[in-house]
């Protein structure tokens, strides 16, 4: 897992920024502006990260003394322990991506599909057949951050594993059910840049990057690149929405959306309604930031995210017990847990209960549709049981009694 972190200098910290302007598409306006204001040039030392290995259960320990992660490795120095925490949460995004591949077998899938060979190109993983699975399809989107693909939080991670932490349990629960998956990665936006020369897709040693650093700082090159298609979350989830799902025999798809995830997603539904409340049967958002005012003004979107979606929401309370909510936003439950980073995995059975349910109340609806069209039909056409042709031939007899005895 570590076996190349003498060779990985840290991510070095940019500020850049967006100027945020609304727009009918997003929340924030496509166009950049590069407010490269510093960068931190520093040498942690790596050495102690090739001491850590996941162990079989998926947490991460030291792999002699099999202790957890260190956090406060630097006493008292915040920056460089923060520097040596991303350095981290790199390994772990590659480590993560690996396990999604080889024990969840999902494949790596590279956008914008019609992109050059030298364009920065962002990716999401899928399971086989996802897009045409009849047993449904599954869709994850997590909370906004340095957090990627098959991740709910990386601290969490690093601290308890990879059961707590990530979102490989929801992705072996559904694929145990035979449902299809997609993994969103609404956070790989922007490829780091120096001028020609990446930084950040190839690992160089850190007196190499620092001297490549130096120089493009001097000559004023750097950019960071916007992967077409991604360069916001919403836009990312709406590019495979788009180009993926809308066009595909997929009807039955439920959607786990965690803290900005449910933002995200309330942005797909006010862009492609539509579509949206043909395929999508059920939403899980937890903890989720959307905000029915801003976002939803429809009232049948209103109405529709009533029927079909819920809320688990940060409680004391013990898990999905009702808590009040605003009229035009969903249900909402109690997620069990007041740590909004614990939240998913709290969450994971009450969820795919709530899926359970919302799906066979679907296909109940239709089925009694059905039985009463049909018995409605079965009352013009069937004809009378023999209890009824019996009464009917004692009425003929005793009426034509009575008409005999009064013709005599």
């Amino acid at each position: 897992f570590f076996s190349s972190a003498n060779k990985i200098a840290f991510q070095p910290v940019f500020h850049s920024g967006m100027q945020a302007e609304k727009g009918r598409n997003s929340h924030y306006s496509k166009s950049l502006t590069v407010l490269s204001k510093c960068l931190f040039c520093f040498r942690p030392n790596m050495e102690d990260l090739e001491k850590y290995s996941f162990t079989e259960e998926g947490e991460l320990r030291q792999k002699e003394t099999c202790e957890a992660f260190v956090f406060n490795y630097y006493k008292d120095d915040y920056e460089s322990n923060h520097l040596r925490y991303q350095a981290l949460g790199h390994l772990i995004t590659q480590h993560v991506y690996r396990v999604l591949e080889e024990k969840c077998n999902l494949q790596r899938v590279y956008i914008p599909v019609e992109a050059r060979e030298q364009e920065p190109k962002s990716l999401f993983f899928m399971s086989p057949g996802a897009l045409d699975n009849p047993k449904g399809l599954i869709i994850l989107i997590q909370d906004r951050g340095a957090i990627r693909a098959g991740q709910w939080n990386i601290k969490v991670i690093a601290s308890e594993g990879m059961e707590k932490g990530s979102q490989i349990p929801y992705i072996k629960k559904a694929l145990g059910e035979s449902s299809g998956v997609i993994v969103m990665n609404p956070n790989d936006n922007f490829l780091e840049s120096f001028g020609e020369c990446d930084t950040t897709t190839e690992y160089i040693r850190m007196s190499e990057k620092e001297e490549l650093i130096n120089k493009c700082m001097k000559d004023k090159r750097f950019i960071p690149l916007a992967k077409r298609g991604s360069t916001t979350p919403e836009e990312h989830v709406q590019y495979i929405w788009d180009h993926f799902i809308a066009n595909s025999s997929a009807n039955q798809i439920a959607v786990v959306a965690h803290g900005y995830g449910g933002l995200v997603f309330m942005d797909l539904l006010s862009q492609r309604s539509e579509q949206v409340q043909k395929k999508v049967y059920a939403v899980a958002l937890i903890d989720s930031v959307h905000n029915m005012w801003h976002q939803v003004k429809d009232k049948e979107l209103q109405k529709w995210i009533q029927k079909h979606c819920r809320k688990w929401v940060l409680s004391s309370k013990p898990i999905d017990r009702y808590t009040t909510f605003m009229k035009v936003d969903c249900p909402q439950v109690s997620a069990g847990t007041e740590s909004r980073e614990y939240a998913p995995w709290s969450c994971i059975q009450s969820v795919f209960r709530f899926f359970g349910r919302i799906l066979k109340g679907k296909t109940t609806h239709f089925s009694r549709d059905v039985i009463i069209t049909r018995s409605k039909s079965e009352k013009k056409t069937t004809p009378p049981s023999k209890e009824q042709w019996t009464n009917r031939r004692l009425n003929r007899k005793t009426s034509g009694v009575g008409r005999s005895r009064t013709s005599c």
